[in-house]
C-alpha cells in the first residue's frame, strides 16, 4: 500500500483520536485521554516532518500550544509523551515501508 493511500487513515485517526481526547486537559484522573492526545500529536508531527503539512492543517485544528507543559513529570504527562513517541515512530514505520 502506498503513503498516498494511508495517509487518509492517518488523517481520520487523528480526527478520532483529538474528538475522543477532548477536554483531556481536565482529565488528570485517567492517563489514556493523555495518551490519545499524545499518539495524535506524534502521529502529526511525522506527517508534517513527511511533507503532509498542508493535509494536516486541512483535517483539523491543531493544538495552539504544547499541552504537556507543566506536566512533564506528572503521570499523564509522562503518558502523553509516550504516546507521542509511540504515535511519531509508528507513522515513520508505516509510511516509509509503503
Amino acid at each position: 500500500m502506498s503513503a498516498d493511500a494511508i495517509l487518509p487513515q492517518l488523517l481520520e485517526l487523528i480526527c478520532d483520536l483529538y474528538d475522543d481526547s477532548q477536554g483531556f486537559l481536565d482529565r488528570t484522573d485517567d492517563a489514556q485521554f493523555w495518551y490519545n492526545r499524545g499518539y495524535a500529536n506524534g502521529v502529526i508531527h511525522a506527517l508534517q516532518r513527511l511533507g503532509y503539512t498542508r493535509h494536516v492543517a486541512a483535517a483539523l485544528e491543531l493544538d495552539v500550544q504544547d499541552p504537556i507543559a507543566g506536566h512533564e513529570a506528572l503521570p499523564w504527562g509522562k503518558a502523553y509523551r509516550h504516546g507521542w513517541e509511540m504515535g511519531r515512530k509508528e507513522t515513520y514505520e508505516v509510511m516509509e515501508t509503503s
